[in-house]
């Protein structure tokens, strides 16, 4: 999987977190398509770090909610190129929310921008936790377990 990576938020993420922000969002597909070799899943994402004015507006403009929010998921609608690698979408976070929401629930900001990383893959993927309660319990069995695999 490829990641193109976009930090607009008003504090750089440390490039040191890219490391487990990739780790997770592969982990995350691994888990879903329960396959080991992940080259031969040939997908890419966009991942963009946003400040709260930004993701605000975007949670304003797509669900008509006027506050900030964690993280946004975008999904790309279509098929694959014949050979090609499938953009899957973007993943949109708010690492002014990350930071506020890794102190409320004492824990470190690298694991709250895995775990939302992790999030937004699985709504990419199509489960979505408002929609579907069922999709609620799945998405938290394969959060859980997937940071509990990378140690945070």
């Amino acid at each position: 999987m490829k990641i193109h990576w976009d930090d607009r938020g008003k504090s750089p993420v440390e490039k040191s977190l890219y490391v487990t922000i990739k780790q997770a969002a592969l982990a995350a597909l691994r888990q879903c398509f329960e396959v080991e070799d992940l080259a031969k899943l040939k997908y890419e994402v966009s991942i963009s770090f946003v400040a709260d004015g930004e993701i605000t507006e975007l949670n304003n403009k797509y669900r008509e909610i006027n506050k900030p929010t964690d993280v946004l998921s975008f999904p790309t609608m279509g098929t694959p190129p014949p050979g090609g690698i499938f953009p899957m979408g973007d993943i949109v976070i708010s690492t002014e929310t990350a930071a506020r929401q890794a102190e409320e629930y004492g824990h470190s900001f690298e694991r709250e921008l895995a775990f939302l990383a992790i999030h937004g893959v699985l709504h990419l993927l199509g489960l979505d936790h408002e929609a579907d309660p069922g999709d609620e319990a799945i998405m938290e069995e394969i959060q859980e377990n997937i940071l509990a695999e990378l140690g945070l």
